[in-house]
């Protein structure tokens, strides 16, 4: 069989070192909460869980506007919490709404949750302070670049500009 191969666009990424640079700082947290035995724990869990302690019961869009994310994402990650243990859902201010509140097991950890986010934000300066041009000042720099001129019309035009893909 004469198989036909295609070059393989994802072999070549500008992206893929700083998902790989993220997941492995996010393996290194998730490494402290299981050496702390911290059962069902995600890094990604902790912005919301220390929300909802500092904000109190919020309905998903609440606490999806809070924290910058969708209602269908936060709504997914809300049941994840909710599986894992770390959240439940109450009735509402009326009976058709319904807010998310900790479960006592996250109320017995945020304590420990907010001083390793603090020392996570400490670490990062540390690293930033090494580095010459900082993770921030790139962020910010490349927010800038994209109010001039959004990511969406920067990969348009390159697709107009390529008759491969027209």
């Amino acid at each position: 069989m004469n198989e036909e191969h295609t070059a393989d666009p994802t072999q070549h990424s500008l992206w893929r070192p700083l998902r790989l640079l993220q997941a492995s700082m996010d393996a290194d947290i998730a490494r402290m909460y299981s050496e702390a035995q911290i059962d069902k724990l995600k890094p990604s869990f902790v912005m919301e869980l220390l929300r909802l302690h500092a904000h109190g019961p919020m309905t998903i869009t609440e606490l999806a506007e809070s924290v910058g994310r969708t209602h269908s994402a936060l709504s997914q990650k809300v049941a994840a919490m909710r599986a894992a243990g770390w959240v439940h859902t109450i009735t509402g201010d009326d009976a058709r709404s319904k807010k998310v509140t900790l479960t006592d097991n996250a109320r017995d950890i945020v304590g420990r949750l907010a001083a390793e986010w603090q020392a996570t934000e400490a670490a990062i300066a540390d690293l930033e302070a090494e580095i010459p041009y900082p993770l921030t000042r790139v962020v910010a720099d490349i927010e800038q670049a994209l109010e001039r001129r959004s990511f969406h019309d920067r990969i348009i035009e390159k697709l107009g500009a390529d008759p491969a893909l027209g």
